[in-house]
């Protein structure tokens, strides 16, 4: 179910990797979910609010979903560090093979 949707504009163009966007997402205690969005570079920002006003979820299925993510979030956390290594990896693999091009091309 597509909950809501927002765009963050104004980033300019950059190589890949260097737009750095912090995103939060925050439930309350009444089930209010916000979502915000900042480009650390332009200091651009955007934010959504949404409300549990059309039978979207229960408290119990918002509590079920909290306590899921307390459970899972050790594996969370590993993945996203496996994330970080990849991404790392092909960054550097890009900024070799684009060195190389150089390098031949001077």
């Amino acid at each position: 179910n597509l909950l809501g949707k927002f765009e963050l504009s104004g980033i300019p163009p950059a190589p890949r990797g260097v737009p750095q966007i912090n995103v939060c997402f925050d439930i309350d205690a009444n089930g209010i979910l916000n979502v915000s969005a900042e480009d650390k570079t332009t200091g651009q920002k955007n934010k959504i609010t949404i409300t549990n006003d059309k039978g979207r979820l229960s408290k119990e299925e918002i509590e079920k979903m909290v306590q899921e993510a307390e459970k899972y979030k050790s594996e969370d956390e590993e993945h996203k560090k496996k994330v970080e290594a990849k991404n790392a990896l092909e960054n550097y693999a890009y900024n070799m093979r684009n060195t190389v091009k150089d390098e031949k091309i001077g």
